[in-house]
């Protein structure tokens, strides 16, 4: 496997809803495994293997500071959902004005 290709899918790093929440606590923080546990309602060792495989898909940065670990989003890998949704708003564009024109049609 290539040293720059992640070991998980971002689309299966995403696809749970707590790797989600994760990502979304650390956004705009740097925080401590510790305070990340404390977000949330499951074990330190559940936390902690989702975000190894947020970090796995390049998801999540991990540094050591002393004899803590301290994690931050990666925004970049994300890329790849947004081309991909981007993709099918083609599609949801034409609904929409396809809708609006029955809509409109419907007034008259």
């Amino acid at each position: 496997m290539p040293a720059t290709q992640s070991k998980h899918d971002v689309f299966q790093a995403i696809a749970d809803p707590t790797r989600r929440s994760l990502l979304r606590l650390l956004a705009d923080k740097e925080m401590s495994i510790a305070s990340i546990t404390e977000c949330f309602p499951i074990t330190r060792t559940a936390v902690n293997k989702h975000l190894q495989v947020l970090s796995d898909a390049g998801l999540v940065k991990r540094h050591k500071i002393g004899r803590e670990t301290r994690y931050k989003m990666r925004p970049e890998p994300l890329v790849e959902v947004t081309e991909w949704i981007s993709y099918f708003e083609k599609y949801w564009d034409e609904k929409l004005d396809a809708l609006m024109q029955y809509v409109e049609s419907d007034d008259e």
